[in-house]
């Protein structure tokens, strides 16, 4: 069963106001300087390139710090007022349009699932396999994903230990039923969790299931006409599945990676190199709003603006409770101030830093499914793609102190005690027993 946690453990929102005031006599410092300026004015060429471009988002609560940079007016204080938050039926449709770029009617980044930089990138996921260099340029969130499960297996004790389900699909299989699992897109985020989950068990994602790939907001009602037994995707869609009764909540993603890195502020790395102000002008933004949405004042109003029928026209029961770490998992269980919210900003920007050695243990399970060749040069690819150095430009031009910096996490740790060293993965391939690197 899942584990239960009844203590709060969220991280203090003084960090967050902290933050806040640093913003706020950073900017008191810009505006006098700028008041030594003829009538105020920003001296010729200073602003950003652009007046904006449009970035792609999926209804999904990650995509929250891009829906509240444009509503609450911090895309215009930097410069670009003209910034476009398109929503994207599905992450097929997001590659698409990153292919084409605002030029060609497209976009030209976004919020996207932080593996897709790398598989954009070298070609993996694209049409004719030819290469999109991107660039990652934040982090826009930690955990508040899900992996849920048809009420079909309600009875069965299954959490974050998958186990119970091997005999389960073992006898539908032999029944002549398919078994099907869904996630969102090939070597995705959600991919990685719900293999990681089932190899965890000792059930094949490859041989003992189908994966299939359904659009994050269409995932509920297929699981209510019975198109799949289990799938993962971030929120709302996973309380909303319990709040109908059609299923429950196995396991969230932050029991099997505490704090893991989800969604990025990926774009096209073409575009980010003809306006690098313009890229500056961007991530300050989002780095504005991440620390509002942090503050766990704002979470109520939050769930209101991104629940409206433009973004995505979801009630704020569905939206509200796993944002502030309460989770129902369904079944009965609920557990109250848990530390498994959507964290947006963290301690001095730590939960929206990129760094680099998370971009690994990425590229390293995809190896792991083959999604990549097993001598594929990880520190090459996450170091050309992996922006570090505009995040940090961005947080000093905003007036921050005290930021993350360097290159590494250090050690990460998972639910079933396996262990990730960025150092070393091939370690940590060969420790995993399930996979399809021999």
């Amino acid at each position: 069963m899942a584990r239960v946690i009844t203590r709060a453990q969220s991280l203090p929102a003084a960090a967050s106001r902290r933050d806040l005031l640093r913003l706020g006599a950073a900017a008191a410092t810009l505006a006098a300087a700028r008041a030594l300026l003829p009538g105020g004015a920003h001296a010729q060429g200073a602003g950003p390139e652009v007046k904006g471009t449009k970035l792609g988002y999926i209804a999904l609560t990650d995509a929250a710090p891009l829906i509240i940079a444009k509503e609450k007016g911090f895309f215009t204080k930097h410069g670009l007022p003209d910034m476009d938050i398109a929503k994207q039926a599905s992450w097929g449709a997001t590659r698409d349009n990153m292919a084409l770029g605002t030029k060609a009617n497209g976009i030209d980044g976004g919020h996207i699932l932080r593996p897709k930089v790398h598989l954009y990138s070298t070609g993996k996921v694209m049409q004719n396999g030819q290469p999109l260099p991107m660039y990652t340029l934040l982090n826009l969130n930690e955990d508040c994903q899900g992996i849920s499960v048809s009420n079909e297996y309600r009875d069965l004790p299954v959490g974050t230990d998958s186990s119970a389900l091997k005999e389960a699909f073992a006898r539908k299989k032999a029944a002549g039923k398919d078994v099907k699992v869904a996630m969102t897109f090939p070597g995705g985020t959600h991919d990685l969790w719900i293999r990681y989950w089932l190899a965890a068990g000792g059930i094949d994602p490859d041989k003992d299931v189908q994966t299939i790939v359904v659009p994050p907001p269409q995932m509920v009602a297929n699981m209510k006409v019975g198109t799949m037994d289990a799938f993962c995707v971030g929120e709302p869609w996973n309380e909303q599945l319990v709040n109908q009764g059609i299923g429950f909540t196995a396991a969230t993603t932050g029991e099997i990676w505490f704090r893991h890195p989800e969604k990025v502020l990926g774009m096209r790395a073409d575009w980010v190199d003809a306006n690098p102000k313009a890229t500056l002008a961007i991530l300050a933004a989002v780095m504005e709003a991440q620390i509002w949405c942090d503050r766990s004042e704002n979470k109520q109003e939050m769930a209101e603006i991104i629940g409206r029928r433009q973004w995505f026209n979801v009630p704020v029961a569905d939206i509200i409770g796993r944002l502030r770490g309460d989770i129902n998992y369904g079944r009965g269980k609920q557990a109250k101030g848990t530390n498994l919210q959507m964290k947006f900003w963290g301690k001095a920007g730590e939960s929206s830093y990129p760094w680099k050695s998370l971009d690994a243990w990425f590229v390293t399970e995809n190896i792991r499914w083959g999604k990549f060749e097993p001598n594929t040069d990880i520190k090459a690819l996450v170091g050309r793609s992996n922006r570090a150095d505009l995040w940090l430009e961005a947080a000093r031009g905003l007036g921050l102190q005290d930021l993350p910096s360097g290159e590494s996490r250090g050690v990460e740790k998972f639910f079933d005690g396996k262990v990730f060293d960025p150092a070393d993965p091939e370690s940590y391939l060969k420790s995993l027993a399930v996979k399809r690197l021999s």
